[in-house]
C-alpha cells in the first residue's frame, strides 16, 4: 500500500516532485444554472438597504393612518346634496367666515320650544328659531350653533334651516316672521333658571325674501346678535353672529352662501 505524500513535507526535502496535470475547471459565470440563480436573487445586494425600506414603509402607513383620521375632523360628516344637512356650513368654515375659531358645535333636527316673552306680542322677537315661528308642518330641520367656548362664549354663530313641503307654506311661515319682527321694539326675555334680559330690536332690511335685524342687549356691554332671513323655494332660513363686536357682514354672508345651496 503507497501513501500520498502531503505537499508541504516533499518540499522540504529540496526536491519538488512534479504535480499532476490539474485538469481544466468550467468558468462559473458561463454555467446557465449559476446565470439563472442569480437572477433568481437580485435583492441580495440591497440587503444592507433592507432596514431602511422598512422604516419607509412603516413611515407611509402611519402617515396614511393618521390623514384618514384627521379628515373626517377637519371637512365635518358626509352629507347628501340637497338635503337640510347640505345646507349648513361646517364649523371650520364658519370660524373662517367670523373670523375667530369656533371649538363647540351643537345640532337640533327639531325647533326648540317658544321663549317667554315680555310683553307676549314679542315672541317671534325673542325667539326667531323656536316653534313660535317653525310651527308644525316642515318636512326637515336643522339647527347649529357655534360657540369658541361652552362656557363663556364671546362669539357665538347660529345656523337654521326649516323646508316645508310647498312653496306658499314656506312663504307664509317667513311672513309671520317678518312681521313679529317689525311688531316689536323692546322686550324682556326669560332665560332658563329664572334669569331674565332686556333686548331692542331693530329691522335693517326688509323684502318679499330677504329680512335682517339686529337685537341688541340692554347693559350687555355692546353685546348683539345681528341676524338674517332668507325665503328660498320652499325653504326658510336663517342666521345669527352674536358678539360685542359688528357681526351683520358675517352674517348676511353665511346667508347668502346658505341660500346658494338650497335646492
Amino acid at each position: 500500500m503507497t501513501h500520498e505524500a502531503e505537499p508541504d513535507r516533499a518540499g522540504a526535502q529540496g526536491v519538488q516532485p512534479a504535480s499532476p496535470p490539474i485538469p481544466p475547471q468550467a468558468d462559473p459565470r458561463a454555467d446557465p444554472r449559476t446565470r439563472r440563480l442569480r437572477l433568481l436573487h437580485p435583492l441580495h445586494s440591497l440587503r444592507p438597504l433592507r432596514p431602511v425600506v422598512l422604516a419607509a414603509l412603516v413611515l407611509v402607513v402611519l402617515i396614511g393612518g393618521v390623514v384618514w383620521w384627521k379628515w373626517p375632523a377637519d371637512d365635518g360628516p358626509r352629507v347628501v346634496e340637497g338635503t337640510v344637512q347640505a345646507t349648513v356650513f361646517t364649523s371650520r368654515e364658519v370660524s373662517e367666515t367670523v373670523g375667530t375659531t369656533l371649538n363647540t358645535e351643537t345640532r337640533m333636527s327639531e325647533p326648540a320650544p317658544s321663549t317667554r316673552a315680555d310683553p307676549p306680542g314679542c315672541s317671534v322677537a325673542v325667539g326667531p328659531a323656536t316653534t313660535v315661528v317653525y310651527q308644525r308642518g316642515w318636512t326637515a330641520f336643522l339647527s347649529v350653533v357655534h360657540q369658541d367656548s361652552d362656557t363663556a362664549a364671546e362669539h357665538t354663530v347660529t345656523q337654521v334651516v326649516g323646508r316645508y313641503a310647498t312653496g306658499a307654506r314656506a312663504g307664509e311661515v317667513f311672513g309671520a316672521l317678518a312681521e313679529g319682527i317689525d311688531a316689536c321694539t323692546s322686550a324682556v326675555r326669560s332665560t332658563p333658571g329664572g334669569g331674565a334680559s332686556r333686548w331692542t330690536y331693530r329691522v335693517d332690511r326688509a323684502t318679499d325674501d330677504t329680512l335682517a335685524w339686529t337685537a341688541t342687549q340692554d347693559r350687555g356691554e355692546g353685546w348683539a346678535c345681528y341676524r338674517e332671513a332668507r325665503l328660498k323655494a320652499s325653504t326658510v332660513l336663517q342666521t345669527a353672529v352674536c358678539q360685542a363686536g359688528d357681526g351683520r357682514p358675517a352674517s348676511r354672508a353665511l346667508a347668502d352662501r346658505m341660500a346658494g345651496r338650497v335646492k
